[in-house]
């Protein structure tokens, strides 16, 4: 399928795309309720989408997901359960890509990194949008 799924007690925590996976045509990996959409866009050479846009309609999020792409050097993520427990440490090099769905999180830059970060909006400020949390030892 060419998509990573780490789950805990049927729970969605993170959804691992590598540079490596190919498709032969646009494939979303994520479920269809989700409100965040993760996938590959893939056509053959000469394919013309027409001019389109996006119809607007109110769409209630209640959670905020993260994706990131890398683009250089390598960092680990490490997924935690809502309950503090270390699901899975994901080490993700250049052309990795990653949806932060649920759970706490942590990264670990391991080789000077640079990603590219796509997230839910609008921004909140720092001090509002970021809880730092204690993790169990």
């Amino acid at each position: 399928m060419g998509l990573e799924v780490v789950a805990y007690g049927g729970v969605r925590y993170a959804e691992i795309i590598r540079a490596d996976v190919k498709v032969d045509k646009t494939t979303f990996f994520s479920p269809a309720e989700s409100s965040f959409q993760f996938g590959l866009l893939a056509h053959d050479a000469g394919f013309e989408e027409p001019p389109h846009y996006h119809r607007e309609f109110e769409r209630p999020i209640r959670d905020l997901q993260q994706m990131f792409v890398v683009q250089r050097g390598v960092v680990a993520v490490q997924l935690f359960s809502d309950d503090g427990k270390l699901l899975r440490e994901v080490e993700l090099r250049a052309g990795d890509a990653i949806v932060l769905i649920q759970g706490v999180h942590a990264i670990r830059v391991i080789e000077d990194m640079q990603c590219i970060s796509v997230k839910q909006g609008p921004f909140l400020g720092a001090d509002y949008d970021k809880v730092f949390v204690e993790m169990k030892s």
